[in-house]
Formats: structure tokens, sequence, C-alpha cells
């Protein structure tokens, strides 16, 4: 037995060794034969032995029955998505504020941004445990069976450590191809191009399939360089190209915004010979400590953004103009065309954003007109071909009423939108219960549009308090809702009640209140009843709260159907309380850093920085990126290097770790 699993371990490492080489490096050791040759006798072993087959084997790439669904799991480190630059001068704007933060001693990493779907893999003592989809950011789906079979990804590392990463899975252009004519010779449906297809492949509940897809994947991203002592992203990426991992070969450095342009058209011009498709050019500041200094916005980080290609532009007939009705009661007019190809894909609907764009570029029915991909995602109405207009052609006439509840429509001042005012609008209410279960807000999986309205129009919910009464007997009445989809929306529903606050609050669809700005709130104020007892003052004295934001909440929660609303939720079951972590100043007021900004440098040995971080603000302290003459303590670990020269240039205070473990201890 011994010397069978000896043989065994040593063909393991055999064909580890040849599929990185020919999957990652590209750079094939051993012919096909000798490869299939060892992976034959292996499975040969494992057959006789399966006591011994090792869950990183490269037998077990695919494997298992097909799964029933996906579980959700929680990102480590959120997943947020970029920032957008169209332009040249979206591009110098970036650069100009990264160098208004962090001065003039800084460098850009450009990357190719991959047409695919974001992924993170987790890795335990260097084996692959997780794979995950981006999800909203924060929860994603576990996809660890599908991510398996891609075989540019490694099952074990070489180091034995634990660490998330973040890449791209995409489908190279020849699997594509070969995936359409096959699904041509089967008559069935074609993709529309490669993104569509990985992301349908990574999430299908049968590995099998997926596996037949031929994914490929590129690393991107490290989770959590400062616990390795990483101190830049440049670093990072040599980093996990050292433990096995696919990475980009065409990225490169730039000292200066006119680098990164020169970097920008090179690809514009060369995008098309690459083996797989990319959609843009990804633009970040290199040392993490910059970055952090940078911060981030709600959605996006600051040290980042993501430069998208001129978006392809087409000829089609604007055939009709269709308004419909937003959950804040505004009245969006949208083209209806033609079908035609863009950027890969059939567009029959296209955006005409609001009443003065129409006017201003004096869009008609029947007009010839110009359309593109806003981003490579949004198709809208560039210009009118006005040569190509018929002389019978009428200026368009603007409703003076709304499409579904036939309501006055109204202009409020200094806004380019008109309105519905009428409040039991049902396609106002409807909208707002999708935007209530969406998954920035409360989450919902298994609401949708359609079901949303087959709820309405049955009278089964009138607002977003009846979600919480639905039952199962209820539900299977509707249409395509059977049992077992019934049963998973009403755990769905009933799972939402145990959210934090700010989901909540941002669910409720308050205008102006963004998901940045309900967590705020939330963790200031604590509960929804101190919330909605607060002054407009008292809302306004909030970090970034301004006066419209503070206004738009006041009258919000004076309204008596808000009233009777919150009521609702209260007695349904629903959390009115913040889960997340609050100071309590009173409690922490003479503790030796409530109020101090500190700043962490250097490799921590007890604890990571980001524990650190928590506990420190958790004392009432602001933990800044960078030292300045505002700093009041530098924390420095070992291999503390320029942020504590700064320290001791300028004066201030440091500590070792040590004494920080000593105060956050007492």
């Amino acid at each position: 037995m011994e010397h069978v699993e000896q043989r065994m371990k040593e063909l393991h490492d055999l064909l580890h060794e040849y599929g990185h080489a020919y999957y990652v490096l590209d750079e094939p050791i051993v012919s096909d034969a000798v490869y299939d040759q060892y992976l034959r006798e292996l499975l040969e072993l494992e057959e006789q032995y399966p006591s011994l087959i090792l869950p990183d084997s490269p037998t077990q790439r695919v494997g298992g029955k097909p799964l029933e669904g996906f579980q959700k799991v929680r990102h480590r480190t959120p997943m947020l998505s970029l920032s957008n630059a169209f332009s040249t001068e979206d591009l110098k704007e970036f650069d100009r504020r990264i160098r208004e933060l962090v001065g003039e001693d800084f460098r850009y990493v450009c990357e190719l941004k991959i047409d695919g779907l974001a992924v993170s893999l987790l890795y335990e003592d260097g084996k692959l445990v997780r794979g995950a989809t981006r999800g909203d950011g924060t929860i994603g789906e576990d996809i660890t069976a599908n991510i398996r079979t891609i075989r540019s990804i490694p099952l074990r590392l070489k180091k034995n450590v634990t660490l998330e990463v973040r890449g791209e899975a995409y489908m190279p252009k020849s699997s594509f191809q070969a995936l359409n004519e096959a699904r041509k010779e089967q008559q069935l449906e074609l993709f529309a191009n490669p993104r569509n297809a990985a992301a349908g492949s990574l999430r299908q509940l049968d590995p099998q399939i997926a596996a037949s897809r031929q994914l490929s994947v590129f690393i991107y991203g490290l989770g959590n360089p400062e616990e390795l002592g990483i101190q830049s992203h440049s670093e990072a990426l040599e980093y996990m190209k050292d433990l096995g991992f696919s990475m980009n070969r065409e990225t490169t450095i730039c000292e200066t915004i006119g680098e990164v342009e020169t970097f920008i058209q090179t690809w514009t011009e060369k995008r098309q010979e690459l083996p797989y498709e990319i959609d843009g050019i990804v633009i970040k500041v290199d040392r993490y400590d910059q970055q952090e200094e940078l911060g981030f916005t709600a959605k996006s980080p600051r040290f980042a953004t993501a430069y998208k290609f001129p978006a392809e532009e087409v000829v089609t007939e604007l055939l009709d103009i269709e308004w419909t009705v937003g959950r804040t009661g505004v009245v969006t007019p949208t083209a209806i065309l033609k079908a035609v190809q863009v950027a890969g894909t059939t567009v029959r609907r296209a955006s005409l954003h609001n009443v003065d764009l129409i006017q201003e570029k004096d869009v008609r029915i029947g007009d010839t007109v110009i359309i593109r991909k806003a981003g490579d995602i949004i198709p809208e109405v560039v210009s009118v071909i006005d040569k190509e207009r018929k002389a019978d052609s009428e200026p368009y006439v603007m409703p003076t009423h709304c499409p579904v509840c036939d309501s006055d429509l109204v202009r409020i001042e200094e806004e380019v939108a008109l309105r519905c005012v009428n409040p039991t609008c049902p396609a106002q209410i409807t909208e707002g219960i999708r935007h209530f279960a969406s998954r920035n807000a409360m989450n919902i999986d298994g609401l949708g549009e359609k079901v949303v309205e087959q709820l309405f129009q049955n009278q089964l919910i009138h607002d977003v308090a009846d979600l919480y009464t639905l039952t199962v007997e209820q539900l299977i009445e509707l249409d395509r809702m059977g049992t077992k989809s019934a049963e998973n929306l009403v755990k769905a529903i009933a799972v939402t009640k145990e959210n934090s606050l700010e989901k909540l609050l941002f669910g409720l669809g308050i205008r102006h209140i963004g998901e940045k700005a309900a967590r705020l709130l939330a963790e200031e104020f604590g509960t929804l009843d101190a919330l909605i007892a607060a002054s407009r003052e008292q809302v306004t004295a909030v970090h970034e709260i301004g006066d419209k934001m503070a206004d738009s909440l006041v009258t919000y929660f004076e309204q008596p159907e808000t009233v009777e609303l919150m009521h609702k939720l209260k007695n349904a079951g629903v959390n009115t309380s913040y889960l997340g972590q609050r100071i309590d100043k009173e409690a922490v007021a003479d503790h030796p850093f409530f109020g101090k900004t500190i700043v962490l440098t250097g490799k921590l040995e007890q604890m990571g920085r980001n524990e650190a971080k928590e506990q420190l603000l958790a004392k009432g302290a602001k933990v800044s990126g960078s030292v300045s003459k505002k700093t009041d303590l530098v924390i420095a670990g070992e291999d503390a290097g320029s942020k504590l020269d700064k320290a001791t240039e300028l004066g201030i205070e440091v500590w070792t770790e040590q004494q920080m473990m000593d105060a956050l201890a007492d």
C-alpha cells in the first residue's frame, strides 16, 4: 500500500506541474499523449484505492451530482465595482484628484479589463476551498464545483498559505466559437457574446456542463495583502504569479497619466488580436498605503478607475417612444427600435434619458437614428440623421398624463424629468417593491418583476410590509409558481426580517437616501425610532448628510402613510435596529485612542491590520492611511518605512504594537 500511495503522490505532482505549464504559462513541457498516459494511470489507481483519493487530485476537477441550487456566501473583503472613464478628459480628472490627495510621488498599474465574470477564490493552507461569484459585492453565490472545472485555476498553491484572490473568469474566443457552432448544430439559441457564455456556464447546476465550456481565468487582486506583508499591487501580482495563478501578461506600470493614455491607445488598436475579449483598461494606484489614503465611495474605490473603449455606433429606425414610471414617479422615455446588432447583442430598445434630450435632438417617430451602447452596456440614442427624415414627419408631442394611472404629469422646478405625483400610482408602488427586494436593499431572492406585478394585480400586496404576510397557499395560485418556488420565496422573505437597519432604510426608497447615506444614518442613530424622532438639525449633523437628504428624510417620516407603513413592518417582525458595530461614545470617552487620528505602519505580529483598524475604530479613533500634521499617533510594527520617518520628522508620537495591544486590552 505504501508504494501505491507514493506513486499516486508522484503522479499528483507531475500532473499539477504539467497542467500549470500548459494552462497557466501556455508553455507545454510534455506532449498531450504523456499527460493522458499519467492521468489514466492515476485514474486506475484511484479506482482500486478510493480511500487514497485527494481533494486536490487532477482527476477531481469535475465530479459529483448536479447541484439543486447555489448557496449564498459572504466575501471576506467586499468586491466593489469600479467607476468608469470614457475619455482622456475623464482620465485627467481622475489623475488630478489623485495628485490633490497624495501628491506627486505615486505610480499607476494598468491592466487589460477582461470581459467576463468576476469571481472570488478562497484558499486555506494552499488548497482551494471555495469559489464564488461577485453577487452584490458583499454576498455572492458558491460556485466551487464549477470553478474547479477551470484548469487554469490551481487546486493547490505552491505555498501553504491562506488567502482570498479575485479574478475574471472568461471564455476564450476559440471556445466561444466552438460552443456556438455546436449549439447551431443542435438548433439551440446562440450565445450573443463570450461574456454571456462565460456567465451562463458558471451558473450551470451541472459541473459537467461547465467543464465542457472550456473556460479560463486571469487573477488580478489579492484580498488580504497587509496580512502577508505586501506593500503594493504590483508586488501582489508577482506574489500571486509565484503561487501558481494565471496572470495576464499585458499588465504594465505607468509613471504618468500620459503613459496611461499611450497604453490605452495601444490596446484600443490591438484588442482584436487578443485570443479573448477585453472591454477596457483598469488603472490603479500601485501602493496600498496610498490606496488606503484615497479611500472609497459607497460603490467604488477612489484609487482605481476603468477606462471603457469607445462604444460601437450603428444606424437604425426609431419606431416609437414608450414611457415608464419609476418608484419616485419619474416618467422616463425609451426608444423602441427596429432590431439591430450592437456590440454583439440584439438591441430593440434604447434610452432617451429625459424630455430635454428629446427636444434638444428633435427626436421624432420614424426617424433614422444613431445608437450606441454607453460603456458597452446601456443602449442610448446618440443623434438623428436629419437628411433621412421623411417629408411628413412631425415634432414629437410630450405626454401630459401618467401612462399608468392617467394622473396629470408635472415638471418640478430645476428638474429635467416629468413626474407623476399620484402616491397611489400602481407603477410607483410596484417599482418601489422591486427596489425594496433588490440585492443592495433587502435582497429577496425570487421576487422578480413578473411576480411583483402578479402580486399587486391580485391585490395580495399594497406596500412592502404586505410581503411579510404572504403564504405558500397564496403564491401557488400565481402563474408559473410551483410549491417549491413558493416555499423558497416565503423563506427568502422571512430571512430579510433579520437584516440590519441600513438595508431597510435603503429599501424604503426615500428620495436622496442612497446606500452610503442609509448606512451612515443607521450607524449614527442605531434604531429606526431614534431616526424618526431626530430633528433636521440632528440629521444634518451626521457626517456627509446634506440639507437635501435631511429634508427628504424628515418629510418622508412625517407622512401619515409612512407612519402606518412603519407600524406594519414592526408588527411583521422586521428588525429596525443597526446590527453593525457602533461606538459607545460615553463608554470609550476616556480611552487614550478616543478622538485620535491614528496611522498604522509596518507589519503587525499579533493581529491583522484590518482587525487592528476595527478595534481602534471601536475605541473612537479615526484610522488614516497617511501621516500628516493632523496625525496624533503612529503605531509602528516591524519593517516600518517612510510613514515612521515622516512621523519622526513631524515630531508625532510613535507607539509599538505591544503598546497598542496593552491599551486595547485596558
